[in-house]
């Protein structure tokens, strides 16, 4: 039998309820939680700072700073660790059968990523990746996207008497990007004794006594390898449901102008989920979070929809990292590589911003 959750009576605060607990439902969770009745259902009992997590791989200590327990910031709501599996126009109902009535929902589950529960047991996974990475003297990465590029940027400086070899089916790192901002990484990674071959894809369901057969025909010894393509939008249990017909031909959450999901009153996406026309990257999701919260604050008040804040879908730029010290950053004008963009990205990954952000210390204790 389902339990039930009501949603907010007259004079109570009104109930938002989160869905994910990525960059954007986190955040928004934490903006919110003095002002209303705040639910945030995620299948994992902890946030992750996921842009920072390919340093944890050669650094498994790093990951003591970028993982922290939700309740670590959502200290004043509820947090329920399961995962949604409906949504009526009242209610979202759990897979262990909780039915949890709303006022506000927003769905922000981002990318499909099978994660541990706990984060002991993901901080164990990471020392596990370290481990595969100092027992094996060969690497393959398959995939050039910024994952596959960052982590053998990573490999490079600090395992650099490990033989790297990056594969990718595309005909240029970074497609996402500007073609200067692509070769610019190429030459760096080349420069760093990796070997990168394009246009080719690897069957790992062929994999034989480490060896990898390419799309030509090609064998690639290695001791281990590293999947880094492109994880599917997390918005597969969705099709069912009353939002099935808000997603887009990609599997997006079609949004209007404030963030909301076209034709809904009460129902936001943020993050990697909507359709929104940007790269999809993190710090465009806390936006996404912070505007949002926002607007939801100004509807809880009895606003004007009128005055609801408009977002304004960000321009092209990214910033992807090379080691420790390096990076390759596309901005609207320019596009350079070297130490200076390395400045801002490289050495911490933004993980103390957005640790102070989140209401913790720079540092974990």
């Amino acid at each position: 039998m389902a339990l039930q959750e009501g949603a907010a009576g007259g004079g109570e605060k009104k109930r938002v309820v989160i869905v994910g607990g990525g960059c954007a439902g986190g955040l928004l969770a934490k903006s919110l939680q003095f002002n209303a009745d705040v639910i945030l259902i995620d299948p994992k009992e902890y946030f992750e700072i996921s842009w920072a997590s390919l340093r944890a791989v050669v650094e498994p200590t790093f990951a003591e700073r970028t993982l922290f327990n939700h309740i670590d910031y959502f200290t004043n709501g509820r947090l329920i660790t399961s995962r949604v599996v409906n949504i009526t126009h009242t209610e979202v109902l759990t897979s262990e059968g909780l039915s949890i009535a709303y006022d506000y929902l927003i769905i922000a589950t981002g990318h499909d990523d099978s994660v541990p529960k706990t984060r002991t047991a993901r901080l164990q996974q990471y020392r596990e990746e370290n481990e595969k990475v100092k027992s094996a003297s060969s690497i393959l990465i398959l995939g050039g996207g910024p994952t596959g590029v960052e982590l053998a940027g990573e490999l490079s400086i600090d395992f650099p008497e490990k033989k790297v070899t990056l594969i990718h089916r595309g005909s240029r790192l970074l497609e996402f990007i500007g073609t200067k901002a692509s070769k610019k990484a190429l030459n760096w990674l080349i420069s760093k004794k990796v070997e990168v071959i394009l246009d080719q894809s690897v069957d790992l369901d062929s994999v034989e006594n480490k060896t990898y057969l390419t799309s030509s025909g090609e064998t690639i010894k290695a001791d281990c390898h590293f999947l880094c393509t492109g994880k599917p939008t997390g918005s597969s249990w969705l099709k069912e449901t009353m939002l099935g017909d808000k997603l887009d031909s990609r599997g997006r959450l079609m949004v209007d102008e404030h963030l909301r999901v076209k034709g809904r009153t009460n129902v936001f996406a943020i993050g990697d989920i909507t359709d929104t026309e940007e790269l999809k990257q993190g710090y465009l999701a806390q936006k996404h979070a912070l505007l949002v919260a926002k607007n939801i604050k100004l509807l809880m008040k009895g606003g004007d929809e009128q005055k609801m804040i408009t977002y304004k879908p960000a321009a092209a730029m990214a910033l992807v990292s090379l080691g420790r010290k390096e990076a390759v950053a596309q901005f609207p004008f320019t596009t350079i590589i070297g130490c200076i963009p390395g400045m801002i990205k490289s050495k911490d990954l933004f993980v103390g911003k957005t640790r102070k952000e989140m209401g913790l210390t720079s540092h974990s204790v």
